[in-house]
């Protein structure tokens, strides 16, 4: 008697999850609605645009001997709100690795993630320096990301205090002591401009030049560590220029070029991040009063990935030119 295997039946399958595209589309015409019905009652204004950072108070922070007056100013406010996310951050990180699981999750698994990326990458740039180079390219990196997304938060460089100018707008009761400036010109000293609480660092050029010296000066660090006082070589080569006079002039024309070029990263690290957040900054106020509705959402996006990829410009710029200093002429690495 032949026996029958019985009738195998496959487990019914789900069918897969959709996104339900509905509800996003009624979320953001629910936004435009409210940004309609927001700038009918409080039309955007062109604000005041300027370059150097404000200082809230009218007396200085600090009085150094050397240096001068170091006023408070809205940029360097950012600056200390920034590093306090970051300290808690931090602090977050630790007390999860501290729980003993084997398995980060949450603030833990993201940043061991990023962390682990950022290694890696130097690794494979740097070989057996990245443990020296790693700490400078992950810190200035991270840094300079906080920066740039904290200022995309709403009430940056748009809530602070007015002040009496020249050529300002007019205001306009809003609550109790709060008003706000309205579209048009007041007459001469009349008018009143903003001078925000808060503005995102990176349109600071003190905190870009800052940043670059610090990665310039720290390049030739790690660059006589690895190769002690040969590394001046590449700056002062007058190793051929007795024996072979024309191609020694060369090498010496060449290591002049090399100390020049040294000097324009400064430049080129400071002005090209403070170049597109401050270009952002201005594109973002121009937008906004031009086609208030749903255009500044977009800009706002752009700004976001702009700043995600200067952060990681910078940081990667840094960590090559590291690298560099580390290699001998020819690409031959000192041992």
């Amino acid at each position: 008697m032949e026996q029958t295997n019985p009738i195998e039946t496959s487990p019914v399958e789900k069918p897969p999850r959709r996104w339900r595209w509905g509800i996003n589309r009624w979320w953001i015409l629910l936004f435009i609605v409210l940004t309609i019905i927001g700038t009918s009652f409080i039309a955007p204004v062109m604000p005041h645009i300027q370059v150097a950072p404000e200082p809230l108070l009218e007396k200085p922070l600090v009085t150094l001997p050397v240096i001068g007056a170091i006023p408070l100013t809205n940029t360097l406010v950012a600056m200390l709100i920034v590093d306090v996310i970051l300290i808690a951050l931090a602090y977050s990180v630790y007390r999860n690795s501290k729980k003993g699981s084997l398995v980060p999750s949450g603030i833990s698994g993201f940043f061991e993630m990023l962390v682990d990326m950022l290694y890696n990458l130097t690794e494979n740039t740097a070989g057996r320096w990245a443990k020296k180079i790693f700490p400078w390219f992950a810190t200035i990196l991270i840094l300079v990301l906080f920066t740039n997304l904290v200022k995309l938060i709403p009430g940056f460089e748009s809530i602070g205090i007015l002040h009496h100018a020249e050529e300002g707008h007019p205001i306009q009761q809003v609550i109790g002591n709060v008003y706000t400036v309205t579209d048009g010109t007041a007459a001469p000293g009349e008018g009143y401009v903003v001078t925000p609480f808060l503005r995102g660092t990176s349109t600071d050029l003190n905190f870009t030049v800052a940043l670059a010296l610090i990665s310039v000066i720290m390049t030739q660090v790690i660059g006589v560590r690895a190769q002690g006082p040969r590394y001046f070589s590449k700056f002062l080569n007058f190793t051929t220029m007795f024996k072979k006079p024309f191609l020694g002039f060369m090498d010496f024309i060449v290591g002049i070029l090399e100390l020049i070029s040294e000097f324009a990263k400064i430049l080129s690290f400071s002005f090209r991040l403070f170049g597109v957040m401050f270009s952002g900054v201005v594109l973002v106020a121009i937008v906004s009063q031009m086609v208030p509705v749903f255009v500044p959402s977009l800009i706002y996006f752009f700004e976001l990935f702009m700043g995600v990829i200067q952060a990681f410009v910078f940081g990667m710029l840094t960590m090559v030119f590291m690298a560099q200093a580390t290699q001998g002429h020819g690409g031959e690495e000192h041992q």
